[in-house]
């Protein structure tokens, strides 16, 4: 299972790849990762149907007793063949549904077979927050699928609500999961389900009860039900896939997962009743009056996942395998119905049906598999649908209570309507109507019409031989109480019989009373609009914020640093005024050392807070930073000494870059900010509330601390004498990889902030006259002088270009410098370090599992490379310097670390467990390798590519963007000279036409 699973995301991963290569024939190659699950799970069956679940377990994180478990049970492996099934034909379908043309096709199929992998995984998953990972990752795929056409508002609309939506009910459901582990001391879905619920436990309730929330919201079950139809702007094999057999089922899914072992609880039967008939009735209603195919199956696919929630709730035996009889028969007909819908759409370019006009008999094929599916839908024997329909009708009869026949009217009622908008899509899509013109278009692939024929007979073979599906539904639920249930497609003259007779009866007459029912509709009120209302709760929403922020958001620092020390000041102020035990009194300094760097310190704090100019402000806190890097020195710690002085350099560097635009001077608005007395007493206040905070904590320490261990554990276990690397690396891994993430995240928003169109723009390279470039060897790039310096005297520039050119140029960029800007003794430094540097780097990654280095500093270093090789030839040099791109690098670096952590369940039981190979060569002696320290690199490189994303951003582009305000500037300054002596030689000519004026009345020449 867990191969299976990895399957769906590698192919992700290289979807975009075989797409370059294939076209939309890769989605031919793709389907064969869901048929392979699919011939897996056919395989596990032996094993599921005799109660022999085969299970996976890896170690997630063994500490807390957490592990990703895969448990393939009946209603698991049911699921599974829906998901495979279903999506090996739509893969098949979308081979000759897209055509070769349409843009980022290649990302689409990446989105659609790990959104594939998601739903597989959580139909597995037997640990609660594993099932929440995939759950949130169903969703985050459907919004990427939904907004496929990102040019579109409406796709990206009907994207961002859905995401808004089953996001909202996830959280809420994620809480109760949580209070649901802690209360049964476990997170096993499969232990919680064994041991029911507990009676008279109201905690238990609660958190059941916000699990539903989760389950309503992802199966668009009213009053969330309206992201549904919206989603239908995403592409028709997605609304197929997702929103027919795959991700609308979790919810439901998640129900029958609890409702045999829940259904006792209080409420839970009436509660889930009342909103699926509900949904059932408001979504067939609403199917009545759409003129969009795709609407109309979107309402009734609400309509039809209110129906299975009504069912699902009772939780007894015989409804149960009702309930399994009707999930089987939705995703097979509303699947085949979307495909159908797409055909169309595709062929003529209409969804419209009172423009579609004789369809039926230019495609008489399609024409029978849709009619097949609307009938299945409809509950028309022989179909399945008819046998599912009977199943339900005539085991709700059988519970005779009061919830089993509210629901019975309800479901009597949303029938009917299910058979006046099935005939309202069939005469829609295929009937020839008066005063309309017959459609025309393009013939249909033979390919894109296998996948809905697959299904449509599958619906037609399953009616007559639905009791090969006795065993599999039994099997899930031998166990249950109540009444045994048998599928068939005659059990006699039955009131379930009857029932479906008088459906079908009133339908008939819904279908002939089909234009007064339109009218009806017309006039009738909208009660609740919930569209409406979301739209209305998040402009709420954003108006809120605009307020709060307008409120909050005044544009000053020191006015934002000052509320967050005063709210830490009256937390911890009260924490330690409560404090009965304020520990001993604090050693004055352990070392004279230690007096030495705090009176470099301290002044250097209090100076930093008079400080007017920006650049002084910079440096004198640079001199606190390398202060902490002599204490640490002192303290032994020379890891964390390099570290901190690479940081603050680093540090330094870049309050440079940004300070470059802006004042020089530190003036605010004093209106917005607090008075300066009131933030002395504020700044005093938390420091002095900060140093008496960790005396009381180092002194009432009552257990030994973690760290005492850490020297052994590095030793021993992590196979390293630097034990700062070896808990970054190995024993606090975990952190790591958050940190990493949030480098990445950092980097990215520092990118978004600076550039204007797009990160992944390339560095521009150096462009020099081919008379300057003897003596670059491989760095040469002959082109045009167009970014030569141009001086004042032409004549001395080229005389000097000439004889510059006689010798080699220690930096490639350094001539496109202004001269002014230039210094030689600065690019002859850089020439003789930038190398050494980047092998300083390289030493420090390997040897930082046993000396002062690691991938973090390593990465400084290198980022200080190219740093100097920026500070010294500019933009292109940097460019010259750093051929790669920064945000691949980055991608990079978390992949390596990601793959690494995966590795662990390799070559060891638990993600990101290490392993270690010890050997001894000749001339080199003993040699130590371990997976940490490909851990490591994958930190080098992620350090690396935020070091580089930085001087892209702060560094290169702002430098491009002064450049071009400068060539702005001097456009406008010439233009301003031009009109100037136009001006001066306008009253120069009118003075001479004076002159000539006054002379010519004299009678005198000029």
């Amino acid at each position: 299972m867990g191969a299976i699973l990895s399957a769906f995301f590698v192919a992700a991963c290289f979807a975009p790849l075989l797409f370059r290569f294939l076209g939309r024939n890769a989605f031919l190659l793709l389907a064969a990762v869901p048929l392979t699950g699919l011939i897996f799970s056919i395989i596990q069956a032996p094993d599921v149907l005799a109660g022999r679940p085969p299970w996976e377990l890896y170690d997630w994180l063994p500490v807390l007793d957490m592990s990703i478990i895969f448990r393939m049970d009946t209603l698991s492996w049911i699921l599974t063949l829906m998901v495979t099934g279903v999506g090996a034909l739509v893969f098949l379908y979308c081979a000759r549904y897209f055509n070769e043309r349409d843009p980022g096709l290649g990302g689409f199929a990446a989105n659609l077979t790990a959104f594939a992998g998601m739903m597989y995984g959580l139909v597995l998953a037997d640990e609660l927050l594993v099932l929440f990972m995939f759950w949130e990752g169903t969703t985050v795929f459907s919004y990427l699928l939904i907004g496929f056409s990102s040019t579109r508002q409406q796709s990206r609309r009907a994207a961002l609500q859905a995401l808004v939506v089953t996001t909202f009910g996830g959280l809420i459901m994620l809480v109760g999961m949580l209070i649901l582990s802690h209360e049964y001391g476990t997170g096993r879905i499969s232990d919680i389900a064994s041991r029911g619920y507990l009676e008279g436990n109201v905690v238990v309730a609660i958190a059941m009860y916000l699990i539903l929330i989760g389950a309503i919201s992802k199966s668009a079950l009213v009053p969330f039900h309206f992201w549904l139809p919206g989603a239908m702007a995403a592409p028709t094999p997605v609304s197929a896939y997702l929103h027919a057999a795959a991700m609308v089922k979790a919810g439901i899914f998640l129900i029958l997962r609890f409702a045999p072992s829940f259904y006792t609880m209080p409420g839970w039967v009436p509660v889930l009743v009342t909103v699926g008939v509900g949904t059932m009735l408001i979504g067939a209603w609403q199917a009545l009056r759409e003129f969009d195919l795709k609407l109309v199956l979107a309402y009734g696919t609400v309509s039809q996942l209110g129906f299975l929630t009504a069912v699902s709730a009772f939780g007894t035996r015989g409804v149960t395998v009702a309930a399994l009889a009707m999930l089987v028969s939705h995703a097979l007909f509303k699947s085949t119905l979307f495909l159908t819908v797409g055909i169309i759409d595709h062929a003529v370019g209409t969804r419209d049906l009172r423009k579609l006009s004789g369809y039926g008999k230019r495609d008489p094929w399609l024409a029978g598999v849709g009619i097949l599916a609307a009938a299945s839908m409809a509950g028309v024997p022989p179909l399945y649908g008819f046998v599912a329909k009977e199943a339900v009708v005539e085991t709700i009869l059988a519970t005779q209570s009061k919830a089993g026949y509210i629901a019975l009217a309800g479901i009597f009622l949303g029938s009917v309507m299910t058979v006046g908008y099935a005939w309202r899509f069939v005469y829609g899509a295929f009937a020839t109507k008066e005063n309309v013109e017959p459609v025309s278009g393009h013939s249909t692939s033979n390919l894109l019409m296998v996948s809905p024929i697959i299904l449509a007979v599958s619906l037609t073979i399953l009616g007559p031989l639905s009791f090969v599906l006795n065993g599999p539904f039994d099997a899930y639920t031998h166990d249950l109480s109540g009444h045994a249930y048998s599928l068939a497609l005659w059990h006699g003259f039955t009131p379930a019989l009857a029932i479906s007779g008088a459906i079908f009866a009133v339908g008939a007459v819904l279908i002939y009373a089909g234009p007064y029912v339109s009218q009806f509709q017309s006039h009738m009120p909208t009660i609740i609009d919930f569209s409406r209302a979301y739209s209305r709760i998040m402009q709420g929403l954003v108006a809120t914020a605009a307020y709060v922020t307008s409120r909050t958001q005044r544009g000053s620092m020191p006015f934002y640093q000052s509320v967050i020390y005063a709210v830490a000041i009256g937390g911890m102020g009260i924490t330690l005024l409560a404090n009965n035990s304020w520990g001993v009194l604090p050693e004055f300094a352990q070392s004279w050392g230690q007096v030495a760097v705090a009176a470099i310190i301290i002044p250097a704090a209090l100076a930093a807070t008079v400080a007017k100019k920006r650049f002084q402000a910079v440096v004198i806190v640079g001199v606190t930073g390398y202060g902490m890097v002599a204490f640490f020195a002192m303290q032994g710690a020379p890891d964390l000494a390099l570290t901190q002085a690479l940081v603050e350099t680093i540090t330094i560097v870049v309050f440079i870059l940004v300070l470059r635009r802006l004042p020089v001077d530190m003036a605010g608005d004093p209106s917005k900010n607090f008075s300066p007395p009131i933030r002395a007493i504020i700044g005093a206040s938390f420091g002095l509330l900060m140093m008496v905070g960790v005396v009381v904590a180092m002194g009432n320490r009552i257990h030994t601390p973690v760290s005492d261990m850490w020297g052994e554990l590095a030793y021993n276990v992590g196979h390293g004498k630097n034990i700062v690397n070896v808990a970054l690396v190995d024993i606090r891994a975990w952190d790591t990889m958050g940190e990493l993430s949030v480098v990445v995240v950092a980097a990215t928003g520092i990118a978004s902030l600076i550039f204007v169109q797009s990160r992944e723009q390339k560095l521009q390279r150096v462009k020099l006259p081919s008379h300057v470039t003897s003596g670059l060897g491989r760095f040469t790039v002959p082109v045009a002088d167009e970014l030569a310096p141009k001086a004042a005297d032409e004549k001395a520039d080229e005389t000097s270009s000439k004889q510059e050119s006689k010798r080699n140029a220690w930096l490639m960029a350094g001539r496109t410098l202004d001269p002014r800007h230039r210094s030689i003794m600065l690019e002859v430094l850089v020439r003789l370090v930038f190398h050494a540097m980047l092998v300083l780097s390289v030493y420090l990654l390997f040897a930082g599992h046993n000396a002062p280095g690691g991938g973090f500093a390593a990465g400084l270093v290198a980022g200080l490379a190219l740093t100097v090789r920026y500070l010294a030839g500019g933009r292109f040099e940097l460019a010259e310097a750093a051929v790669f791109d920064a945000g691949r690098l980055l991608g990079l670096g978390l992949a390596v670390v990601i793959v690494t952590a995966l590795g662990g369940l390799l070559w060891g039981d638990a993600v990101l467990q290490s392993e270690y190979w010890s050997t001894t060569l000749p001339i080199l002696g003993d040699l130590s390798f371990g997976t940490s320290t490909l851990f490591d690199i994958g930190v080098y490189f992620v350090v690396m590519g935020l070091m580089l994303d930085i001087l892209r951003s702060l560094g290169a582009e702002v430098d491009r963007h002064q450049e071009a305000d400068e060539q702005r500037l001097a456009e406008v300054l010439a233009e301003g000279d031009e009109q100037a002596d136009k001006r001066k030689l306008s009253a120069i000519m009118g003075r001479i036409d004076s002159l000539r004026s006054r002379t010519g009345r004299r009678g005198d020449g000029l």
